[in-house]
């Protein structure tokens, strides 16, 4: 059984709660984990699960974002399931959140393009999630940036701290250049303080951890 978590995202600066991520886990008999991998995820299985939890999560807060591969984001039941997410939501946003995640490789930025601009006629906002990662290197993604409204900075990834110079210095790094092309910045992954840096928007256990939303009653807890 797959269900999502959904954990806040929340406006530093004026102690705001602006939206919620989606996050998939799956109930086996150690309890709800993490997939190991987010490609083993059939596609029916998103695209249902995905259309009953936003119908729980209209008019409850300002936007909803779901996390996809670039497989997934390809993938042409997900897609409809994503369209049907945002009629749901309308007037609030749907982000959809590109992830980095090996094996996606054969899918192009030119093969991305055409769903992004889909997409955003479609009231959704893209984001590049897991910047700083993996192949999600500038010179790798600036082509997208024409297209998305927001990317993040993800703490979880790394082994260091956030108060190691290194990883400040590359948390500056991205926030600058999401404040140069006119882009939010959201630094995820928080555990304890981050007040040393000017970033607003933020996500992590500090705020808040994710949470089951139940779809069905009897949804294991």
């Amino acid at each position: 059984m797959y269900r999502y978590f959904i954990q806040p995202q929340l406006n530093k600066m004026n102690n705001s709660l602006i939206g919620y991520e989606l996050l998939i886990r799956k109930h086996s008999d150690n309890g709800w984990q993490v997939p190991k991998l987010f490609s083993e995820i059939p596609a029916p299985v998103i695209a249902d699960m995905l259309a009953e939890t936003t119908a729980k999560l209209v008019l409850k807060i300002g936007s909803v974002s779901v996390n996809l591969n670039r497989t997934q984001m390809m993938n042409k039941q997900i897609n409809a399931a994503l369209i049907k997410a945002q009629d749901q939501l309308r007037p609030l946003k749907l982000n959809v959140e590109l992830t980095e995640e090996p094996g996606d490789e054969a899918i192009t930025n030119a093969d991305l393009e055409p769903m992004f601009k889909r997409f955003i006629q479609r009231g959704m906002e893209i984001c590049l999630d897991d910047v700083g990662t993996g192949d999600n290197q500038i010179n790798e993604i600036e082509a997208l940036f024409p297209y998305v409204s927001e990317i993040k900075f993800a703490l979880q990834n790394f082994k260091e701290s956030f108060q190691d110079p290194k990883i400040q210095a590359k948390v500056v790094y991205w926030r600058d250049i999401a404040r140069k092309e006119n882009l939010r910045f959201i630094l995820e992954g928080i555990e304890d303080d981050a007040d040393d840096l000017e970033i607003d928007l933020r996500q992590g256990y500090y705020y808040g951890k994710p949470h089951l939303l139940k779809i069905n009653a009897d949804d294991p807890d």
